[in-house]
């Protein structure tokens, strides 16, 4: 009887419909369909592509503000080559009240991925009524249009990159996951000079940025700039930037505990630089006692006067870089990307980013309260789990 009454109260979620949603599909900051009608049981499906997009549960009045205890996937970032096992977010439906979605990239700059329009509804009102999705829609591009105004308006005052950057290299953008927002990248122009020094010549190509350091060494060996890491009681490079010419050598002196020194990007502070074909240095894991009186050392020479940005990847017993352990070089000091600020990413962000090798292969569940639950499944089909725990009751 038990068994019976079970699959009797589970039976609208085995009938329940499947609806499947394109977010951010062919590179268009939209999802595809843009709104639905669904049943209480009916699940619909976020599939993610290219880019770094979000569904974020806001509501009608506030169409690019997140909703406390609103259902949210999280960034989902998916590689521009990826077309196959694409991440997944489910929401199932639990009444039919209206729920609104937006996506949280660039939240609040003028690059709002929200205020380009990119927001979604379930079960919204029909065009004409006060809570149409037409009307939802037209608030999240008001909410842009005066964004890009803001940002026109203080533009006088702002830091502006280089003459020849574009329009993109002028505009914050969101870090590579969590919704802190970052400031734009100078635009970087690659340099090709001669350089002499005493009776020696040479030729050096490098990247010379707005306030970038001067390309001609010191000396024909360049200079050594030495840099401990660590030591008792301290998570910290010292110093914690230099400013270093091609052919420089900074010797990185490891001090107690176990640390590292990693390339990573201002974008993403606490993970290994890895983009572009470019993989970053890594000295790995050097443990020093307590009581040691001499210390390993790992050089790194500077071949560019680009920012070269850097962190200690130890995550025992927290993350080292979550705590501010980042290091920099050529830091643009005179630019809203300077040391502070990547270090103040490094801290917004905890150190946290870990993207999972095999999305579709884990579950994370939420409860809305306003009747919307949130569930990111993998392949198997809710139905199928549904029915297998019937028949194991039966």
């Amino acid at each position: 009887m038990f068994a019976f009454s079970l699959a009797l109260a589970l039976l609208p979620f085995i009938s329940a419909t499947v609806i499947d949603v394109q977010v951010g599909a062919g590179g268009k900051l939209a999802y595809s369909p843009e709104a639905i009608s669904a049943k209480v049981g009916d699940q619909v499906v976020f599939h993610f592509n290219a880019k770094n997009h979000t569904v974020t549960q806001s509501s009608f009045a506030s169409p690019c503000g997140k909703k406390d205890g609103g259902v949210n996937s999280g960034f989902q970032p998916v590689p521009a080559n990826q077309t196959d096992n694409l991440p997944t977010f489910t929401v199932t439906v639990n009444n039919t009240d209206p729920i609104w979605i937006y996506c949280a990239q660039a939240a609040n700059t003028p690059n709002s991925h929200c205020g380009a329009g990119m927001v979604f509804a379930i079960n919204c009102g029909l065009d004409g009524a006060p809570n149409s999705f037409t009307n939802f829609k037209n608030s999240a591009l008001a909410i842009g249009a005066s964004l890009s105004a803001s940002a026109a308006a203080a533009s006088s005052t702002a830091y502006t990159p280089a003459s020849t950057a574009s329009a993109a290299d002028a505009a914050w953008t969101t870090a590579a996951y969590g919704d802190y927002t970052i400031p734009p990248a100078p635009t970087a122009t690659l340099v090709t000079q001669a350089v002499t020094l005493g009776t020696s010549s040479w030729t050096t190509t490098y990247s010379s940025y707005p306030g970038s350091a001067a390309p001609t060494p010191n000396s024909v060996e360049g200079t050594v700039h030495k840099v401990i890491v660590g030591g008792p009681g301290k998570l910290a490079f010292d110093p914690p930037t230099i400013s270093a010419q091609p052919r420089d050598v900074v010797v990185f002196e490891f001090h107690q505990k176990n640390h590292t020194v990693t390339q990573s990007s201002f974008d993403d502070p606490c993970r290994k630089l890895n983009a572009n074909g470019v993989t970053g240095f890594d000295s790995g894991f050097m443990p020093v006692a307590d009581d040691a009186t001499e210390f390993p050392t790992w050089n790194f020479t500077v071949t560019d006067t680009a920012p070269v940005w850097a962190y200690c990847r130890q995550q025992l017993p927290s993350s080292h870089c979550g705590a501010g352990m980042v290091f920099a070089i050529n830091s643009v000091e005179t630019s809203p990307r300077n040391f502070a600020a990547f270090q103040n990413v490094a801290k917004a962000l905890n150190g946290t980013a870990v993207l999972s090798t095999s999305p579709n292969n884990t579950t994370t569940t939420s409860q809305d309260p306003s009747g919307a639950a949130s569930v990111k499944v993998g392949f198997a089909s809710v139905s199928i789990l549904v029915a297998a725990l019937i028949g194991s009751l039966l």
